[in-house]
């Protein structure tokens, strides 16, 4: 019994699956974050553009 005691504490399987979770969710938000971002600014440009086409128009 303390053997299966002593496996199930050096275990750490779970652990490195946990730490990989925790990783991804980070790179995750991280790229979601640099989307909305660079959307943002692409939406600001193209208004930009369009409101200065409107302008030129006869």
């Amino acid at each position: 019994m303390s053997n299966l005691i002593a496996r199930f504490v050096k275990d750490e399987s779970g652990a490195t699956a946990i730490e990989y979770g925790l990783i991804a969710t980070l790179i995750a938000l991280a790229i979601i974050t640099a989307a909305t971002s660079v959307g943002t600014q692409l939406g600001v440009r193209f208004q930009e553009v369009a409101t200065k086409l409107g302008a030129a128009a006869p």
